[in-house]
Order: structure tokens, then sequence, then C-alpha cells
């Protein structure tokens, strides 16, 4: 197993996301516009949405903050140590908590434990009071938001290793580490946890399923493979959040491909297509959908990969994952938008500001709305009218 150097993959990720800031701002050269963020455009309306509630939580956002929803609430943080249980309903704050120092990762939830977790790889869980229940560490920087369940608080550190601690205690259950490449991709990954499993993308590009309970890897599959003669061509990883709609595993990697496995056959693609994203995908019971890495929507057959639309109106937005609404999909930008498209030909329905700069934490679908963490630490649901 490769020897972890922790410089060595400081400096990677600061490199990839210097990358993206780049192709981002249009750094390029100063005439070169194919890089600039596609401008606003005017549109048929074909729905109607509305800002349902706005509640503050703390201060700022990251890639590592994603509210989860429990039921009937919310749970969110920020990277200022502010974590809140809110109502799904009305947004309500339930109740609020310090973690008294700064976050890089939150929240995971079962609607008992709620879990945050610092740059330093301090691990922080929560009753559902909102009082501290214990404190573990895990064996490095951890910016990927722990998810919780089966009796464990699951982990990714940044030196490519899963952990889980017991829920109630904070003891440390299993520990897996994977030899991971030399520059990693700073950006959005999730984990989820599914049929006693844990489900997680590693750079590199491969996705694996991961028995809850003892730690023992139950299969293992490959989004990406990386190719080219330098580190920075080779740089690929499974980015948002692995999906699952019935017999189906998918998932989407940067520099790699959007790909369905068929869980009733082994694990086996059911279909794959080469496609980069820098943020993730969504399903529903007919389609995925993924932006590419320049912002350019697409939606492919759930049952045979079929490209069947593509949206380049806002390219270069730097869009978030895309969460269902409706009849609709919606994903955030770089301003503050958040867009909404038709899931049946990408056209643009509706646009709505939630202000607080960059969104940048993936949007949640929720039943009552899409769930928005703001780029100012705000939680906004948007319903339609």
């Amino acid at each position: 197993m490769r020897k972890f150097r922790p410089g060595r993959v400081l400096r990677g990720i600061a490199l990839a996301a210097s990358v993206f800031a780049l192709a981002g701002c249009s750094m390029f050269s100063s005439d070169d516009d194919r890089y600039d963020p596609a401008p606003l455009t005017d549109y048929a309306p074909g729905m109607s949405v509305r800002t349902i509630w706005s509640t503050s939580v703390g201060s700022g956002s990251g890639y590592g903050f994603v509210p989860a929803v429990v039921g009937d609430a919310v749970y969110a943080a920020t990277p200022n140590g502010s974590v809140a249980k809110l109502d799904l309903a009305s947004g309500r704050a339930l109740w609020k908590a310090s973690a008294d120092t700064r976050l890089s990762a939150g929240v995971g939830s079962d609607g008992t434990t709620s879990v945050v977790a610092s740059p330093l790889g301090e691990v922080i869980a929560f009753d559902d009071t909102g009082k501290v229940k214990w404190k573990a560490q895990a064996s490095s920087d951890v910016s990927i938001p722990p998810v919780v369940g089966y009796g464990a608080v699951v982990v990714r550190s940044g030196d490519y290793r899963i952990q889980a601690f017991n829920v109630e205690t904070g003891e440390r259950l299993w520990s897996l580490q994977r030899p991971g490449p030399a520059l990693a991709l700073h950006g959005n990954a999730q984990m989820i946890m599914a049929e006693g499993l844990v489900i997680t993308g590693l750079p590199g590009g491969k996705l694996l399923a991961i028995n809850v309970g003892s730690g023992n890897v139950q299969w293992e599959g490959t989004v990406a493979t990386p190719r080219g003669a330098s580190d920075l061509e080779r740089l690929t990883d499974v980015v948002g959040a692995p999906r699952v709609a019935g017999n189906l595993l998918c998932a989407v990697a940067y520099q790699g491909r959007i790909v369905c496995f068929d869980v009733t056959q082994g694990g086996r693609p059911l279909w794959a297509k080469d496609f980069s994203s820098a943020s993730g995908m969504a399903l529903d019971n007919q389609f995925a959908y993924a932006p590419d890495q320049h912002g350019v929507v697409s939606a492919f057959a759930l049952d045979s990969g079929v490209n069947v639309w593509k949206q380049a109106a806002l390219k270069n937005r730097r869009l978030t994952s895309p969460a269902p609404l409706g009849e609709a999909i919606a994903v955030g930008d770089f301003d503050g938008y958040v867009h909404f498209l038709s899931r049946s030909d990408g056209s643009l329905l509706a646009r709505l500001s939630v202000g607080g700069d960059a969104i940048v934490s993936p949007l949640q679908s929720t039943p009552q709305g899409v769930l928005v963490q703001t780029g100012n630490g705000n939680i906004v649901l948007i319903g339609t009218n």
C-alpha cells in the first residue's frame, strides 16, 4: 500500500482547486471568452416558484455542507461551527448549537444523532437536544459529510481512509483504507447508506459498497479510469452522491463516465457514457441528470443511457448537482440563482435568486420543496405556487 504523504496530497488538492478557479473565472487569457459564464437570458416561464422560508444557521458554506433531511426535520451546519435542527415545514429552529471549532463537513443524521467534522479530523456528535454526545478523532481532515445509520457513524478522511464509529459511544468500529492518487479533486462528494451498506466513491474513479457493521467491501465498481501522461491529466474522482433508483446504482465522475450499475446482475454496468462532471447527478424513474464540467446539463435515459437532451444556457455558471422538483430539476449557480429546467426537454422554466453569493452545497429534494444552503449560511426552502 502506498505510503500516505500529506504534503503531496494537499498540494494536489490546492492545484486541482486552482485549475477549476481558473476555468470558472476565465483567467486563461484576457480575450478568451470560452470560459465566461453564460449571461442570464429571457425565457418563457413554464412554472412558478417561490421562497417558502429562509433561516440563518450560521456563517459561510462549502462543498462539505449539505442539509440532512430526516422525517419532518432539517439538520444543517456552517463553517463557523454552528449546527441547527429546523422544522422542514416552517424553517423554525428547533435547536441551535455550537461545535466550538471551525467545521469542514456536516451534517450526517439519523434523526437522533447528528454529526459534523472539523478540518483537523475531529468528529463531533450531537444528541437530538443539541448537546454534544461524544467526540472522536478521524485519521486526517474530513471534508465530506458523515453518514449515520445502522448503529454507526461513517466518515471519509483526506488520506482515503473510511472509518466507522459507534453511534452511541463514538468508539471506533472499523477502518478501511485504499491507496490514492497523487492529486485529489477538492469538490463536492457525498456518501450514502442503503440496505446496510455505505456506498462511497473514491479519488481514482472507484465506487465501493461497504458493510456498515463489519467494514468489509461487498462490491467494487469502476466509474472512471485515469488516463493521460501527467498527474493532472489522470486526475479523476467520483463526484456528488451515488444515486439509487430501483435496481440501479448510478454515479458520475470528473474526467470519467456517467454509469448505472444493475445490482440484480452482480453490479454489472447496465450502461456507461464518457462524461465529466464537477458536481454530481440526480435521478428520477426515467432519466439521469447531470451538468458537465462546463455547466452543460444533460439528461440520459435511465434504461439505456441514451442522451435525451442537452441544455447549454447555463454554461460556465458553476452549477451544483441537480435536485428534482415537480416536473423540473433545479440547479444552483455561482451567482446565487436557482434555475429550473424541464425534466422532459431541458427548457428553462423558472429562475429564483436566493442571494448569499455562490451556491456550492448540493441542492436537496424534499417532500416540501428544494432545500438550498446559500453561500452566506442561510437555509432556503423553495416550492411551487
